[in-house]
C-alpha cells in the first residue's frame, strides 16, 4: 500500500465520523506497512474535548502493539492537525504524519504555525501534506455546507416558508 491508499483508510474513518454526526476527520496508524490504529473524530459523542481522529487512532494503535510508544509508526490524517494532536503524535514518538487538507484556523503543521519544525521541542517528525487534499477538502466542506442549510430549516417557524412569496421581496 502507498500514502494515497492509507489515506483513503483515513477517509473511510472520516465518514464514519459523519454517520456518527461528528466532523468528518478520520486517521489510521501505520506500522511496517499495516495499518495498526483507527480513529475518527469523537469529541461530541464521547463529551471528549481530546476525541479528535488522530488521537483515537493513536489510542487504538497503542492498545494494538502493547506500548504507548508508537515508534517507527506513520499517522495518516484527513486534515492538518492541531496544536494537541501533534504534541501526543511526538510523545508517542510517531516518525511520520501525513495529512490531506489544510487547516486554516487551528493547524499546527504549516497552515497557522508548524510545531514540526520548532527546534525546542525533544521530538521531530516528518510530516507531509496535500495527500488526495481535495478529497478530504470535499468532504468536509460538504458536511459545512450540508449543516448550514439544516440550520437554516431548523430556524424557519414551523408553517413558514422559506422562500418569500411573490411580490413579498
Amino acid at each position: 500500500m502507498n500514502d494515497e491508499d492509507f489515506m483513503r483508510a483515513a477517509l473511510e474513518q472520516a465518514r464514519l465520523a459523519v454517520l456518527a454526526g461528528e466532523v468528518p476527520v478520520g486517521a489510521v496508524v501505520v506500522k511496517d506497512g499495516e495499518i495498526v490504529g483507527r480513529g475518527f473524530n469523537a469529541p461530541i459523542t464521547r463529551h471528549d474535548p481530546t476525541a479528535h481522529a488522530e488521537m483515537m487512532a493513536m489510542r487504538d494503535a497503542a492498545r494494538h502493539l502493547g506500548n504507548y510508544r508508537l515508534v517507527g509508526c506513520e499517522l495518516f490524517v484527513t486534515l492538518e492537525p492541531c496544536v494537541m494532536c501533534v504534541g501526543a503524535m511526538f510523545h508517542a514518538r510517531i516518525a511520520r504524519t501525513v495529512y490531506g487538507a489544510k487547516e486554516p484556523k487551528t493547524g499546527a503543521a504549516g497552515s497557522v504555525f508548524n510545531l514540526f519544525t520548532e527546534a525546542r521541542l525533544n521530538h521531530h517528525a516528518r510530516i507531509e501534506g496535500g495527500v488526495l487534499e481535495d478529497e478530504c477538502g470535499k468532504l468536509l466542506s460538504d458536511f459545512f455546507a450540508h449543516r448550514r442549510v439544516e440550520q437554516r430549516r431548523e430556524s424557519i417557524p414551523a408553517g413558514q416558508s422559506p422562500l418569500p412569496l411573490a411580490g413579498e421581496g
